[in-house]
């Protein structure tokens, strides 16, 4: 491979011998080039340079914004070539392909999962770190996923945007509309391969995978307990906190799981059928 600078040989060198002399103060999260670095400080900070001059939508990377641009101008230059399904970057295309494949080029280190793209192997690797690096600017509350972070952020404004128009019921995200409008239509594109039962959302299948394969990889790192689901683990770990996030709106008793809250909320339903019905009545 031949380059025009020095520079740009030193950096590609780096994918070979994995050095990466850009060091975050932050968090200790190192990249290889300055660049990277300075867009992965954006993380921390929520700076977010590049605007949409169309609905004034901010991104913190440039490339991210050329994508958003795309959804305005509906061009979707980069097609399938199996499929004919078209995208509006190249980066999506190439990941697309990968389904058709089944190339999965990015491995964990700690358990020897694959993945097809390096920011799925990274957001998998932070199950095993518990690293946590999107902080809301709002409450101070961090999670490990961006995606996580900005339907959180949501909860501060209230914005729902996203709105079915078979039922009105509204959604801080586009992709949880989708998944309400499967309840509509029953679809059911996400099916387990070992006993082809069907599921309206992608993260609800992971799980379920796991029950046939025994694999559980949320680990407590107070007790080593291991879990198959993120949401399982949460549970467990307010077992040490004493977290009690859900509150009753009656009687204002709390509890760590919304499961628990919900039944509980049905012995004032049944407290107050029995008030309703007449004594004599009631055997």
């Amino acid at each position: 491979m031949a380059f025009s600078k020095n520079s740009t040989l030193i950096i590609h060198k780096r994918t070979h011998t994995g050095e990466r002399p850009y060091q975050c103060c932050q968090c200790d999260k190192a990249f290889s080039t300055s660049s990277n670095l300075l867009i992965h400080k954006r993380t921390h900070s929520g700076e977010k340079p590049y605007q949409c001059n169309q609905c004034d939508k901010t991104f913190s990377t440039n490339s991210s914004l050329l994508k958003h641009q795309m959804t305005h101008s509906g061009k979707k230059p980069h097609q399938c070539s199996q499929c004919d399904k078209g995208f509006s970057a190249n980066n999506d295309l190439i990941i697309h392909q990968k389904t058709h494949t089944g190339e999965k080029p990015y491995k964990c280190s700690r358990c020897n999962k694959a993945f097809s793209t390096n920011s799925n192997l990274m957001r998998h690797q932070r199950t095993h770190s518990g690293e946590k690096p999107y902080q809301c600017s709002q409450c101070g509350k961090v999670f490990s996923q961006k995606y996580t972070l900005l339907n959180h952020q949501i909860s501060h404004t209230g914005d729902k945007p996203y709105q079915c128009h078979q039922c009105d019921k509204a959604f801080s995200c586009n992709r949880l509309l989708i998944i309400h409008q499967r309840s509509h239509t029953g679809e059911k594109p996400y099916q387990c391969s070992q006993c082809n039962k069907a599921f309206s959302d992608k993260r609800v299948l992971i799980p379920h995978q796991r029950t046939h394969t025994g694999e559980k990889p949320y680990q407590c790192r107070q007790c080593d307990k291991a879990f198959s689901s993120y949401s399982n683990l949460i549970k467990h770990q307010r077992t040490h906190t004493g977290e009690k996030p859900y509150q009753c709106n009656k009687c204002e008793k709390a509890f760590s799981s919304n499961g628990n809250l919900m039944k509980h909320m049905r012995t004032h339903t049944v407290i107050m059928i029995s008030h309703r019905i007449p004594t004599h009545l009631i055997k």
